[in-house]
């Protein structure tokens, strides 16, 4: 891979905000690059760029970028972005994020990747803060916030790097892999992928580029056949059955948010551990992270003390607040899969009904997976949408949020975030649950609701 950091002096980012992004911007700030960044929206993120001493501008313009020998963009930019027109013009560098992360990941000899369509921010997050608890000055690329490291990135001075490896647009393939962990493959961008043999193709590479291991769901039969034809490397499974290398045995539940259980390792006991975030799926995901841990050199000690660290990801069941018996929770769950798997798990507890406020994700997705939806979403008791956030897409599929709705027993829908919030505290009831569910921004409609119902009760 080409080293365009070689000879770079002024590194600018647009949309340093975005939690891609702030990650490589930390750790590029520690090897004493000079960085400017900007983003649209004020957020948490933004001051905790500022603090680093990074001049941030708010609002996308062309000078922004002035004096900017490296351009660095997300695929989410549209390509009329103004900086980014300007950037393409005026002879510098211009690199997306994932090149970018890709020579990053170069740089370090213990580079663990951990791919899945689903569960990768919370298995990343897992496996940083059992590194946290053994004391490993690692460097970390979250697609969420992490409460332990203040954010969704950090940047260490040991040669371990723990990595979110999306597969989107291929972009897990730009990555320089050592370990390549694969929680399971199902179908997801299917406006690039086009079905799911091509995703299957697209993590077999992912697997074959891995320089020293392969940790994969040895139960998800679409992983097992990314599986085939690779060689020369490690290969350790994981999984809920005791044909895997690693699993967990003795399950016991506590409360909603408190698992028990024993991870085990060729048969045995390797440790006893406890997870503060619910579902079957979250014990697999601990799994695996115990298994990418124990490959780079982590005990059983430092496993299970991290394990009972971690308490969550930003925006993975996340709870926002209860007021008046009514619990507000906050998932980025955003394809059928990961919704079922989260109201699933909702419906387990010990809750009077489970409220599903979900922002559809782009026009393709819903258009592709609309019965899927309409399945996932039909476990909740109640479901509320919200209208289609296209983001990179124009909706020339003639898809709306109301052709979800009417495949949805009692569902309803508003144009606006407020009319959504309105009507749900209006309805809810003591001993409720409220997740809003999406990729896009529906974290905001949680908080209007945590607002109203505290003016409310």
């Amino acid at each position: 891979m080409e080293d365009f950091l070689t000879g770079k002096k002024h590194i600018h980012f647009i949309g340093i905000g975005g939690s891609g992004m702030y990650p490589l911007a930390q750790i590029l700030h520690s090897k004493g690059y000079y960085l400017t960044g900007s983003d649209n929206n004020e957020t948490e993120t933004l001051d905790l760029v500022r603090k680093m001493g990074i001049p941030v501008q708010l609002g996308q313009r062309a000078e922004n970028i002035e004096g900017a020998d490296l351009i660095v963009y997300t695929a989410a930019i549209m390509d009329d972005n103004p900086e980014l027109v300007a950037a393409k013009k005026s002879g510098a560098t211009v690199i997306e994020r994932a090149a970018l992360l890709g020579l990053i990941t170069t740089k370090y000899s213990n580079s663990i990747c951990i791919s899945g369509t689903h569960g990768k921010t919370t298995t990343t997050s897992m496996l940083t803060q059992i590194f946290l608890a053994e004391n490993i000055d690692i460097s970390a690329v979250i697609g969420g916030k992490l409460k332990a490291i203040g954010g969704s990135g950090i940047a260490g001075k040991s040669d371990t790097l723990v990595c979110e490896a999306c597969e989107f647009l291929d972009h897990f393939l730009n990555l320089s892999v050592d370990v390549a962990v694969v929680l399971n493959v199902d179908e997801d961008h299917l406006d690039y992928f086009k079905n799911l043999d091509n995703i299957i193709a697209s993590f077999n590479k992912f697997c074959k580029n891995a320089a020293k291991a392969v940790i994969i769901n040895g139960d998800d039969e679409n992983a097992m056949k990314a599986l085939e034809s690779v060689t020369g490397k490690d290969i350790i499974t994981f999984g809920k059955t005791n044909k895997n290398d690693w699993y967990a045995e003795n399950i016991r539940h506590s409360g909603n948010l408190e698992t028990y259980f024993t991870v085990m390792h060729d048969k045995k006991p390797f440790c006893e551990a406890v997870i503060h975030v619910p579902g079957e799926h979250n014990i697999v995901n601990a799994v695996a992270a115990a298994a990418a841990a124990y490959y780079s050199g982590a005990s059983a000690e430092g496993i299970a003390k991290g394990l009972d660290d971690f308490t969550g990801a930003g925006r993975r069941f996340e709870k926002f607040g209860e007021y008046g018996g009514i619990t507000v929770v906050d998932d980025y769950g955003h394809n059928p899969t990961e919704i079922a798997a989260t109201l699933t798990t909702a419906k387990k507890m010990d809750f009077k009904r489970v409220w599903a406020v979900h922002q559809p994700f782009t026009y393709s997705r819903t258009y592709t997976f609309l019965d899927k939806f309409a399945q996932a979403l039909s476990i909740a008791d109640k479901t509320v949408l919200t209208e289609i956030m296209g983001s990179r897409e124009k909706n020339t599929l003639n898809i709306y949020a109301k052709d979800l709705c009417e495949k949805i027993d009692g569902c309803v829908w508003f144009p606006e975030f407020e009319q959504v919030a309105d009507y749900v505290c209006e309805n809810a009831e003591e001993g409720d649950l409220i997740i809003t569910l999406g990729c896009g921004d529906v974290y905001k409609v949680a908080r209007m609701i945590c607002k109203k119902l505290s003016e409310k009760f």
